[in-house]
């Protein structure tokens, strides 16, 4: 063996650090922003996902979009193709600028309850049905859980179908993330 492959330095080992800095935060003024650029994004096929900011860039808009930071310029150029502009765009380098996770779960035995925001949504885990919907402020709430409570997950309409509002939205990422964790 030669001197050179004996004393060679090893690559590093992939670290939270690595990670960390492999993702990048794009930050909006407004909650209405954030679900169409997230939207826009999905379609143009970019791997983005929507989490809560970290509290040094909070704007009042409780969502930022987490993306792989090399993808920068391709979701930039898509954004401005749709008129869509964040307020900044940060690269998470050190864990203080890590976003936050929506959701929150919460097993009961029988239930299974998903927060995503303010919106919670409970499933029976065995039948999948919609016992509970709660949360939220918007005027909208009481008639989402009538239109969901007492149907399963595999007949109910998604609630992005049903409501516009933030609220409408929250529970639909509590829907998706129902989905995973409960799956038929």
């Amino acid at each position: 063996m030669n001197w050179f492959r004996k004393n060679r330095p090893k690559a590093a080992p992939r670290s939270a650090s690595n990670e960390i800095s492999a993702k990048g935060i794009l930050v909006f003024h407004h909650t209405s922003d954030v679900i169409q650029a997230e939207s826009i994004l999905k379609q143009a096929g970019m791997a983005i996902q929507v989490m809560g900011p970290p509290p040094n860039l909070r704007t009042g808009c409780d969502l930022v979009i987490v993306f792989p930071l090399i993808s920068e310029l391709a979701v930039h150029r898509i954004l401005a193709d749709a008129d869509i502009q964040p307020i900044q765009t940060v690269p998470v380098h050190d864990t203080l600028l890590l976003p936050v996770s929506l959701f929150q779960t919460r097993d009961f035995g029988d239930y299974l309850m998903v927060r995503a925001a303010n919106m919670k949504l409970t499933v029976h885990k065995s039948s999948r049905q919609i016992v509970n919907i709660s949360g939220g402020g918007c005027p909208d709430v009481p008639w989402l859980a009538d239109q969901l409570i007492g149907k399963t997950l595999d007949t109910a309409t998604a609630p992005n179908r049903l409501g516009k509002t933030l609220c409408g939205y929250a529970l639909h990422l509590a829907w998706e993330e129902m989905h995973r964790q409960c799956p038929g």
